[in-house]
């Protein structure tokens, strides 16, 4: 009997500019599958303020990539890690990472169940 894996899916709202260095460390991690969404929001900044023809305007919505990672319960602490290092400016508005339970997974073209 095959034994069930616990899949954990991680989310990772980060800046544009660093979606290059996480695709290159999860590489290296033998981490190959990802979604990645174009997405806006904000955080407790509230966004930011521009200076634009000599006024100040408020940007609320803040250009960001989303990155959608599914992985082995026993991954989780090292996929997490390898997102934060690569994704971290130390700046404000570095993103976020959110992790979510995966109950089941299917491949559609065979429509196997995957653990």
């Amino acid at each position: 009997m095959k034994e069930m894996v616990s899949m954990m899916m991680i989310c990772a709202v980060i800046r544009p500019e660093r979606l290059e260095f996480i695709k290159k460390d999860l590489e290296k991690a033998g981490i190959y599958g990802m979604t990645i969404f174009d997405v806006q929001g904000r955080g407790d900044q509230k966004g930011i303020q521009l200076q634009y023809r000599g006024g100040t305007m408020n940007v609320d919505l803040i250009p960001k990539i989303m990155v959608e990672v599914v992985v082995p319960d026993g991954k989780l602490e090292e996929t997490v890690g390898i997102i934060t290092n690569a994704a971290r400016t130390g700046k404000v508005g570095d993103g976020r990472i959110f992790v979510l339970p995966v109950m089941k997974s299917f491949r559609i073209r065979t429509g196997e169940e995957i653990h």
